[in-house]
């Protein structure tokens, strides 16, 4: 049986038609209208397009029986967190849930880290570091700085399978290119579309996910990044003295999260090679991995528990670093007073500014023109810049979330564009007349 060929509407993805009158290719649901070797290009390149390949290889090792011999496994019924700790670690309490812990054995049968970053910071520090962090949280009620009570301060060796990979493949692009001209008593504008290719090769090295079910996957990327150079070759003696938290979620459970961050990482460093385009978006992409690798490693991490107003608020600190994150209560009353008062004062200041111009371009500077002027301004413009301000500083409340890309794992040098394209597709011309102005 023959298979029925569909075009697909280089704009919108809709199936085209021939149009007789034209003998052009037009898009019935986006006016689109193309000359047919744009569409046979456009249709082989999807055809011939290859899907994301994103596959890795693990490297791994068991514990010696020396090393098994110095170390517990402790488990929590509360939370199910398994969390190891050497041998002379009677009992603790979970880092997770606060709740108590039992020795449940000896550790056996376990994955053992191709990597430990040892910790840089001491709990001191964390005390010191979060007062930083919260002295500059503008919205950040005064109370919660000086009433919330640190109920349980931990340190542990969180585990991570750390991803390295070389990516090699294309990304389409989409990109408009518009020109604005007067023409007569028409104000004309002009956009122009294209499809914009970037093929080639990138590698990312030590892209970090976190193997803990029972740890916020969030929170351990907005503490990120982890300076892969300072880690050593794991040695059990690393854990003397702290938590590591046993890793429940395998290297291929974590592999899509890797995948992810390579796609987007790849996408944004091709798309920083264009310029002269507005309204840039990514399209498509046939991406494939090679020269992959996978480790298991541990990092260390401060784990902070405060209590205020019979909430619970959590704060991650990175120990190699020292950065520290968590999302803190919005202060209602702090945010209205810094809106309004910014309200009133840039509405204020652009409304005089604005009146003034206004009532100078006419014949007469009267009083009632610089009002009216005010007033329009000050309603329709005033509340810009506040509105800005206060979201800026709202978001600042609020840093977990997980991260878009690999930047920070880039490897420098890597980058190397072998194709470049810039495929015109089609334009759109609007008119609008110009009313003339009354004199």
């Amino acid at each position: 049986m023959s298979k029925a060929i569909e075009y697909k509407c280089p704009n919108c993805g809709g199936p085209l038609q021939f149009d007789s009158h034209s003998q052009k290719i037009v898009c019935p649901y986006c006016d689109g209208e193309f000359d047919i070797d744009t569409v046979e290009n456009y249709n082989k390149e999807l055809a011939d397009a290859k899907p994301d390949e994103m596959n890795w290889k693990a490297s791994s090792s068991e514990y010696t029986e020396e090393e098994l011999s110095n170390l517990s496994l402790y488990h929590c019924d509360s939370c199910g967190a398994e969390i190891i700790a050497d041998e002379n670690t009677s009992a603790t309490t979970c880092p997770f849930c606060q709740s108590p812990v039992i020795l449940s054995g000896r550790l056996s049968g376990s994955l053992k880290p191709d990597y430990v970053i040892p910790f840089q910071y001491d709990q001191a520090s964390t005390q010191v570091a979060l007062a930083k962090f919260l002295k500059k949280k503008l919205f950040l009620s005064k109370h919660f700085k000086q009433e919330n009570k640190i109920a349980e301060v931990k340190g542990l060796y969180e585990p991570f399978w750390v991803f390295n990979a070389d990516c090699a493949g294309r990304v389409n692009f989409r990109g408009e290119v518009v020109r604005k001209y007067r023409d007569g008593d028409y104000r004309v504008t002009e956009t122009k579309y294209y499809r914009i290719v970037r093929e080639g090769d990138i590698g990312f090295d030590h892209i970090p996910v976190d193997g803990s079910s029972t740890m916020p996957d969030d929170l351990m990327e907005s503490i990120e990044p982890f300076d892969f150079e300072g880690a050593r070759q794991f040695n059990a003696a690393f854990l003397a003295g702290h938590l590591s938290d046993k890793y429940d979620v395998d290297k291929d459970a974590c592999a899509p999260r890797a995948n992810d961050r390579v796609k987007e990482g790849t996408i944004d460093k091709f798309a920083s090679t264009i310029n002269g385009y507005e309204n840039l978006r990514y399209e498509t992409s046939s991406l494939r991995l090679y020269n992959t690798s996978v480790y298991y490693a541990l990092f260390p991490v401060w784990i902070l528990s405060t209590k205020w107003k019979e909430k619970q608020f959590t704060f991650g600190m990175n120990a190699q670093t020292g950065k520290m994150v968590g999302n803190l209560p919005l202060s209602i009353g702090k945010y209205l007073l810094f809106f309004f008062g910014f309200y009133l004062l840039s509405g204020g200041l652009l409304g005089a500014i604005g009146g003034a111009l206004y009532a100078n371009s006419q014949e007469e500077w009267s009083a009632s023109a610089f009002l009216f002027a005010f007033v329009i301004i000050f309603l329709g413009l005033g509340w810009i810049l506040p509105t800005i301000f206060c979201r800026h500083h709202r978001k600042a409340l609020k840093p977990v979330h997980k991260q878009r890309g690999a930047a920070n794992y880039y490897r420098d040098g890597s980058l190397n564009i072998k194709v470049r394209k810039e495929i015109f597709l089609y334009k759109k011309v609007s008119r609008e007349k110009i009313e003339s102005s009354k004199k």
